[in-house]
């Protein structure tokens, strides 16, 4: 049995430090060191998650490539048990440009998958039922196992994804909101209109992230609950996987026993430790266990 199966999403980082964001127009910038680390939604929530104390899973295709490598080689470190198929156009990557101030701008080049699923629907729905929580990354090769990753849950089992900068009407984001119980989705571009978007998608749980500004929660009736952000414990080096860690932090929470609000407050907590350390692997102890 795992207490988190994540599903999609795995990937690698390039992360660059410029003066600031936007870049001023020049030929050329001197930066520090330019890293490469695993990154991307899918590793984000893992990796925190797995800092958390859960027992957690993925599955994903990654590609036969350097970058691939990156990935399989920070999963082995974790012990993570990741169920791991080839992405023939190559693993996802993404240019994380950070500022001083630890805010950052991500370029994503995602790797389309092209052709059938990669895995089984059987083999997928085996590792939904041994979760205890399920969180859907929105990735393309996933979307015509949807009926089938609902169908699979086990009794009591909750089902999450991840709508990230969603705009409320890009269609594609549409089926995963609808086969989730739990919705996370990112304030940036909803602006005022995500009461609205959290009314249509009731009875599901939305939860608004807003980085800096805190969070809403929104339970399906009535006005929603502001979750204030919690002061980082350090100072901030990098923002990037600071909602992935709110996710986690949400899930181990709840997986815990909290209720709705607590467990968005204890993961204003986690998120504002994460961006205290640099890429999503985790020293012990970083993130808060309660």
């Amino acid at each position: 049995m795992y207490d988190l199966l994540v599903i999609g999403g795995l990937g690698v980082d390039v992360r660059v430090r410029v003066p600031a964001i936007p870049l001023p127009a020049a030929d050329s910038v001197t930066v520090d060191p330019i890293d490469l680390r695993i990154g991307n939604t899918g590793a984000g929530v893992t990796l925190a998650a797995h800092a958390l104390g859960l027992r957690v899973a993925v599955v994903d295709v990654i590609g036969v490539d350097p970058a691939g490598d990156v990935v399989r080689a920070a999963l082995a470190r974790t012990g993570v048990h990741a169920v791991l198929g080839d992405a023939p156009a190559g693993t996802r990557r993404s240019v994380n440009m950070v500022d001083p101030a630890g805010r950052r701008m991500s370029l994503y080049d995602p790797r389309p998958w092209h052709g059938p699923a990669p895995f089984p629907a059987a083999e997928v729905t085996t590792l939904v039922r041994q979760a205890a929580h399920v969180h859907l990354s929105i990735m393309d090769w996933t979307l015509p196992l949807l009926p089938a990753l609902r169908a699979g849950l086990a009794g009591g089992a909750v089902l999450s994804t991840d709508l990230h900068d969603w705009d409320g009407g890009n269609a594609y984001h549409r089926p995963f909101a609808e086969v989730a119980d739990l919705v996370f989705v990112s304030g940036v571009r909803l602006g005022a209109a995500a009461g609205a978007l959290a009314a249509a998608l009731a009875p599901r749980t939305v939860l608004v992230t807003r980085g800096a500004d805190g969070a809403e929660l929104h339970t399906g009736g009535g006005a929603p609950t502001a979750v204030p952000a919690a002061a980082p414990p350090a100072p901030v080096v990098d923002t990037n996987g600071a909602g992935d860690a709110f996710a986690a932090g949400v899930i181990a929470a709840r997986l815990r026993g909290a209720a709705l609000t607590d467990a968005a407050a204890y993961a204003a907590r986690v998120a504002a430790a994460a961006c205290t350390h640099d890429g999503m692997e985790y020293p012990p102890d970083l993130l808060p266990r309660r």
